[in-house]
């Protein structure tokens, strides 16, 4: 269902002469690692596998050339305001299934216009997708986002911006692909109702009730943190993530507001390292899912930058936005 395409990976490595590269994977590729690089140290390739956490393109290891001459990163696509390396190949593991008859099944619960959204690993789906609607007598819509997006209809979990494009011309959104992270961050972002379509299950779920939730969630860490005193500033040093701009902007927030501000720089920003630091709230200028997915592993406030100038009483509630990381930024 999902082809790692060793045979392009191949090809690759020799038409560049590359006698060693390293292997970087997403948790859910990871169990595959081990074989495909037994097939490449049989052709003559020195693979070594990065056993680090990797969850999108923005954790692109920086230091792949200590270990190996290039690097093959799977799962994700890159993210073209990062830059482009030659001795880096994203391979996009991509669902060969026909959405089609799943979306013709669910088209009379979406609206007459309809965004279309995806994960990379579905994006090759939205033609299908856009296809069923269609022929249900809709419009479907397909926004292409900013620097940070590599195709059409893509979203990440730190931007979105292929759903803002086409805001203004959609009543609604389908989004193809698993779990709730990344179309919750478009329907923050579009205030609009977002229908979820897992490919893999046939599932489909509306996020009304999620984000409605998730506003309360993070309501109650804002109001928390207007009583804290200390806050930490995070910055993360993967390398789509750091946002020092956004980082020192909150440290002088907090500091004008008469409260203590330092920042901390760290590559996994997680509860364990967060323990020895006595503070009231922390600030996150990393992945936005920290703050939005993960608060409650944290004993203490986490906020986004935005959060932290509403806890400060420089943004108001009614002007929420959820985070997210622009081309400029990261």
């Amino acid at each position: 269902m999902f082809d790692l395409g060793f045979e392009r990976v191949a090809d690759w490595i020799k038409g560049r002469g590359h006698s060693s590269v390293a292997l970087q994977m997403p948790e859910g590729l990871k169990p595959r690692a081990m074989d495909f690089a037994g097939r490449l140290n049989e052709m003559g390739v020195s693979a070594i596998i990065l056993g680090d956490p990797c969850y999108g393109a923005c954790d692109l290891d920086r230091d792949y050339k200590e270990w190996a001459d290039a690097l093959i990163h799977f799962g994700h696509s890159p993210i073209p305001s990062m830059g482009d390396d030659p001795d880096i190949l994203f391979v996009e593991v991509s669902f060969d299934g026909d959405v089609g008859p799943m979306v013709a099944a669910v088209a009379d619960s979406l609206p007459s216009r309809v965004g279309l959204l995806a994960t990379v690993q579905y994006v090759g789906c939205i033609p299908a997708a856009a296809r069923a609607i269609e022929d249900s007598g809709r419009v479907a819509v397909v926004g292409m986002g900013d620097a940070r997006i590599a195709h059409p209809g893509q979203v990440l979990g730190c931007n979105v911006s292929s759903a803002e494009s086409v805001s203004g011309e959609v009543d609604g959104y389908l989004f193809l692909g698993e779990g709730d992270f990344h179309p919750l961050a478009a329907s923050f972002a579009c205030d609009k109702p977002v229908l979820v379509l897992n490919p893999i299950s046939g599932e489909t779920r509306s996020l009304d009730e999620k984000r409605d939730r998730m506003l309360r969630v993070r309501f109650a860490a804002i109001e928390r943190a207007k009583d804290a005193t200390s806050f930490l500033v995070l910055v993360c040093s993967k390398a789509g993530q750091t946002r020092e701009a956004d980082a020192r902007d909150a440290v002088d927030a907090i500091r004008a507001a008469g409260k203590r501000a330092n920042v901390a720089v760290m590559a996994e920003i997680n509860p364990d390292a967060l323990l020895p630091y006595d503070v009231d709230a922390y600030v996150c200028t990393g992945c936005p899912r920290i703050a939005m997915d993960d608060a409650a592993l944290y004993g203490k406030p986490m906020l986004t930058p935005q959060e932290a100038r509403i806890a400060l009483g420089l943004e108001h509630w009614d002007d929420y936005a959820f985070d997210a990381i622009r081309p400029d930024q990261s």
